[in-house]
């Protein structure tokens, strides 16, 4: 090779960008998928600056008034003629040049277009010009001058009027969360051991790091649920290791005199990063990739200052962990379990309650099933334990030991995926109702999917526990349609968890809010999310949504910024308007600085409670709850003065069964359910009874080879009757009009009920008509009317037999059907 060429080509590796190997990125397109080597992408990748500049609004400019009522300008240059004026200024706003010179400046053509607007607004309406600008306009108009000198004069205008302008590269460096680790630096000083314990369920992966936990000489239990952070605090002291619990709700110290404990047990999102301890305990990392929850096992892992950290979960998160910490010079010692019991999935649905025995629990994933399955197991003799999320974790440890008590009748569950962390009960077969459960998506949106292999696998798991009388473990389906599905599911491998969820800080928020002080809160979290970079590679930015709502209801209160910011993080149930209701007085108190005493409290709840009569009363006294749990947050969150009673609001939520309104309720449910049916309107709304199941968007996901459905084929398919004939126009638009938003669901009388439950109607039967009539798309009522109508067209009524064993052929039969996209709620 010639001396020019060599020059020639070293010139072009010089021009080229090197990686951090010292390496020509332009020679390894393709980037290394290790930590240190960042994958830099804006968190909204095809989120261009217009589209980010849209949401900086504009600051309003107040003119300065001259106390000497002199007007310097007018005396040097004259009067303004307000049409020569305007003249110029339009002149001005069509000049190439100034539009390119904006441009340079950092103004697209929306913020030119307000500025220039902001500018003549000020120009013709102030009464007092700067006599600068004054003079300058004068000249202009004169012809002295030419109209671009005015550009200054007008950037000037635009960077008051949009205070970003001026600090885009501290905003920018501020929300750059290429490198959270460095926010922990006294976890950095420490050379910590990373101990990954990976295995299903029932594998003892969690007792194993527990163990080493209760032995050491300080730790740190860091849970995903407040029930087991309760339950690891209560067998924790039980064998003589002393140990605090601290949720966001509750603290409970071991000392009666209130002296801190070696060890604490608490949720995820209270993880100390300052403390530092022997040993924690880190649970269910696979938690990493939750769109709202993620952040905090993000911010446990690199942020806990342990010497030891003992990591529980899926396999499917070990190249993650091993990624986050391979970037901070960490390594990752990896212990794998197997099963200790075995688990089996049968090869028949359960299809009627009376085939539900001792040691089964039947998982949904609404409360309007978890009522009504259990209204149907009672009615067959059988009482029913009952576990849902909205559930306190008091209640749902009694319900829980009360399904374990051996000497118990009570050998049924019905429960929700909230048994799927960690909770320990006697389970021989799990029966899955449905497989499809409300999600939120990555753009924060509500939908209906198929359940997704984690979580089949994470809920069958708990059937057949280690060291109980049912050690062999069963899985099922209520519905011979869903059996096809589960069995993928079970035989499926969890794919890998790439990235870890990532949240902005209140300090973060803070300096945001130095720059841009007349932004509100739900617009400085929308221009840092717009703004920020992460390592795509590795971490992505929560869902903040939820944030955003609360900011927007309390934005007309006035709040400190660290206070408003404490008061968006409160975890509530924004369907629940009572709770909302709640929140916002509790904003308004608080900002008046006036106490929220017990008394007042007690007036806002309705306290002392009376047993809830009716399914509406239930629900009023589970949000009555939330309160109470959102007072005793908020006081521990805030830390002001204002909340002064968390002593007697904690022992309010926490009485005996006679007068707590969670473990009221859940006592008296089916009393509940049936005064609900026997004094309850013949018609009552569903998201009068639950507003939190019904205001989901129907939206399908490409799930690889998992089964979808879609509402319209349903439709279609039922158009159909068995004997062939298509529905005529007046009975399809009659189907298709009961699933507009508030719909009603007909509560039955007890006969009715029975047929339903054993699908012995005559016409229409089978899972399509289980699906219809669970999405509420068709009523008994409206099933009854078509099925006179098809009767009297076909000369007669089928026979209840016939259409019984067309049923039970229909249900083995794999659905093909898909789920129909529905425009959410408003």
């Amino acid at each position: 090779m010639s001396s020019v060429s060599r020059a020639w080509l070293r010139s072009i590796r010089l021009a080229m960008p090197l990686n951090s190997y010292g390496c020509c990125s332009a020679m390894n397109p393709r980037p290394l998928r290790l930590p240190h080597v960042l994958c830099i992408q804006q968190q909204r990748s095809k989120t261009d600056n217009s589209e980010q500049n849209e949401l900086f609004v504009p600051v309003s400019i107040k003119p300065s008034v001259n106390d000497d009522n002199i007007n310097v300008g007018e005396e040097l240059g004259g009067q303004l003629n307000k049409a020569d004026l305007l003249r110029v200024l339009n002149m001005f706003y069509k000049r190439p040049e100034i539009k390119r010179l904006c441009q340079d400046s950092g103004l697209d053509t929306r913020l030119f277009h307000q500025s220039y607007i902001s500018f003549r607004r000020y120009c013709m309406e102030v009464e007092s010009l700067s006599a600068e600008l004054h003079i300058l306009l004068t000249d202009i108009i004169n012809n002295s001058g030419h109209v671009d000198d005015i550009f200054p004069y007008f950037l000037k205008h635009a960077k008051q009027i949009f205070p970003h302008l001026e600090c885009m590269d501290d905003l920018k460096k501020i929300s750059d969360l290429r490198l959270p680790a460095n926010w922990y630096p006294e976890a950095r000083a420490l050379q910590r051991r990373i101990i990954f314990h990976a295995g299903p369920t029932n594998s003892g992966k969690t007792y194993h790091a527990l163990e080493r936990y209760v032995n050491a000489k300080s730790g740190v239990y860091c849970g995903p649920l407040k029930m087991l952070a309760v339950e690891v605090y209560q067998k924790t002291n039980d064998r003589g290791t002393p140990c605090d619990l601290v949720t966001g709700e509750e603290r409970r110290c071991a000392d009666p005199e209130g002296q801190p404990a070696n060890h604490v047990a608490c949720t995820v999102e209270m993880t100390s990063t300052t403390t530092p301890y022997e040993v924690a305990v880190i649970d269910e990392v696979q938690m990493f990739r939750d769109n709202s929850r993620g952040w905090a096992w993000t911010r446990a892992l690199l942020g806990v200052c342990a010497e030891e950290i003992h990591l529980c979960g899926e396999q499917a998160a070990i190249d993650l962990v091993r990624d986050m910490c391979m970037a901070v010079g960490e390594e990752v010692e990896v212990r794998n379990y197997k099963r200790l019991t075995s688990l089996t999935t049968l090869d028949h649905a359960v299809e009627s309650y009376n085939n539900i025995r001792a040691g089964d629990c039947v998982v949904c994933f609404s409360k309007n099933d978890i009522y009504a399955i259990s209204r149907q197991i009672e009615r067959r003799g059988h009482e029913c334990a009952i576990i849902y999320g909205g559930l306190p974790p008091g209640t749902k440890l009694a319900q829980a030991n009360k399904f374990n008590d051996p000497d118990n009748p009570c050998k049924i569950m019905v429960a929700t995926d909230a048994i799927g962390m960690g909770l320990n009960l006697s389970i021989k077969r799990i029966i899955f109702y449905s497989l499809i459960k409300p999600t939120i998506n990555e753009k924060g949106e509500k939908e209906m999917d198929t359940i997704t292999t984690s979580q089949a696998l994470q809920i069958a798991g708990r059937a057949g526990r280690y060291g109980t009388p049912y050690s062999e473990g069963e899985v099922t389906t209520f519905k011979s349609a869903d059996l096809p599905t589960l069995r993928e599911l079970m035989g499926s491998t969890v794919e890998k968890i790439e990235v870890a969820g990532l949240h902005p800080t209140a300090e973060q928020i803070e300096l945001f809010a130095y720059h841009l002080p007349n932004a509100t809160l739900s617009n400085l979290i929308d221009i840092f999310v717009s703004l920020s970079q992460v390592d795509s590679a590795i971490y992505f930015m929560c869902n903040v949504d939820d944030f955003k709502f609360l900011a927007d209801m309390i934005q007309h209160v006035p709040l400190e910024l660290r206070a408003r910011y404490v008061f968006c993080c409160a975890p509530i149930n924004r369907k629940m308007p009572f709770i909302c209701t709640m929140f916002l007085k509790f904003a308004r108190q608080y900002s008046h600085g006036e106490a929220i005493t017990f008394d007042w409290l007690c007036r806002q709840i309705g306290w002392p409670f009376q047993a809830p009569e009716t399914i509406l009363d239930l629900v009023h006294l589970e949000g009555v709850f939330d309160v109470l749990d959102l007072y005793l947050w908020l006081s521990y969150g805030s830390g002001g003065p204002c909340f002064q009673d968390t002593r007697s609001c904690g022992q309010c939520g926490r009485q005996d069964a006679g007068r707590c309104p969670s473990q009221l309720g859940v006592i008296t449910s089916p009393v509940c359910w049936r005064n609900t049916e026997t004094k309850a309107p013949n018609f009552m709304y569903a998201d009068q009874l639950f507003p939190g199941d019904t205001d989901y968007e129907l939206s399908p996901q490409k799930l690889k080879g998992q089964r979808q459905t879609k509402a319209s084929e349903l439709l279609e398919e039922n158009s159909i009757t068995n004997t062939g004939r298509r529905m005529s126009a007046s009975e399809s638009t009659r189907l298709q009009g009961s699933s507009v938003l508030g719909r009603r669901i007909k509560l039955k009388e007890s006969h009715e009920s029975e047929n339903l439950d054993n699908m012995s109607v005559s016409v229409g039967r089978g899972s399509l008509t289980q699906q219809l009539l669970k999405q509420g798309l068709l009523t008994p009522r409206m099933l009854s009317d078509l099925q006179r109508e098809w009767a009297s067209q076909q000369g007669g009524r089928l026979d209840d037999d016939q259409s019984t064993d067309n049923d039970h052929k229909n249900s083995g039969s794999k659905s093909k059907y898909k789920r129909t996209i529905r425009k959410p709620r408003k």
